[in-house]
């Protein structure tokens, strides 16, 4: 991938290795010191699409997933809406070799945790999901969520309830970061990212722009929720191979935004 804006200083060569797309991605310090920090990876069409045919797998690529990859490899936990789980038949998280020494260092499990917010808990228990996962997968509900559907799920997850008739965002990422997970990646889909963005938790988006207009009415990558103002965000990484652009943004106004420099234009062009 060629680096065009880099977080760590004037590029010097592209990214070939995932090591060296790790450092691109690296949480920020203040993550080792117990503070959580949520970042969002999601994909978008040129003209603003998050998903082509019904589903955002139709606008992905070979370096989209391999950033995928690393970002999920770097994260102590995954949140994802059940709506995205069911459309894009979710799978836990892998252990990876690659990043095992590096994990064992940082007092992570081998793989993040799936934690999947459901009002409904319509969620297939026999997905390898629950029956697969390297780490118990978490599902996050409601007071009122069904009874009967809460019982079974907790034979096979952990259950987490935050809020009484809608899930609570708030409640939900603090009753993760009390489980000692402070590297937060969310995966969306577009309502859950909103909701988050809506209530100024989101402290970095990482955004993959595909080479495509995919018209149509799919959501753009985040809507719903009342936000009070605009948030403002400040760009720190942006790469580029085969059309695709990736970029790193950190939230401008965020007391625990990592000590990068100001991103420089490679001077190579």
């Amino acid at each position: 991938m060629h680096r065009l804006i880099s977080p760590l200083g004037p590029p010097q060569q592209d990214v070939r290795s995932l090591e060296e797309l790790a450092a691109v991605y690296a949480y920020p310090e203040q993550v080792r010191q117990g503070r959580p920090w949520l970042r969002a990876n999601m994909v978008a069409s040129l003209d603003g699409s998050a998903r082509l045919e019904g589903l955002s797998e139709g606008l992905s690529g070979d370096a989209d997933k391999r950033i995928f990859g690393v970002l999920r490899a770097l994260a102590d936990v995954v949140l994802v809406g059940a709506e995205t789980v069911r459309a894009e038949g979710y799978r836990p998280a892998r252990a990876r070799d690659a990043f095992a020494a590096a994990r064992r260092e940082a007092g992570q499990a081998p793989a993040p945790a799936i934690a999947i917010v459901s009002r409904s808990l319509r969620l297939d228990l026999a997905a390898p999901l629950f029956t697969e996962p390297v780490v118990r997968t978490v599902v996050i509900t409601t007071e009122d969520s069904p009874a009967d559907a809460r019982r079974a799920v907790a034979e096979v997850a952990d259950v987490v309830v935050a809020g009484e008739r809608s899930v609570d965002v708030r409640r939900a990422l603090s009753a993760l970061t009390g489980r000692g997970w402070t590297r937060q990646l969310t995966e969306g889909g577009p309502r859950l990212l909103g909701e988050l963005t809506a209530a100024g938790l989101l402290d970095e988006l990482c955004l993959s722009l595909a080479p495509l207009l995919a018209g149509g009415d799919g959501p753009r990558i985040g809507y719903g929720g009342e936000m009070p103002g605009v948030q403002r965000m400040r760009l720190v990484s942006l790469m580029e191979q085969e059309g695709f652009l990736f970029t790193r943004y950190l939230r401008s106004a965020s007391p625990a935004s990592p000590s990068l420099p100001d991103p420089a234009p490679d001077s190579a062009g």
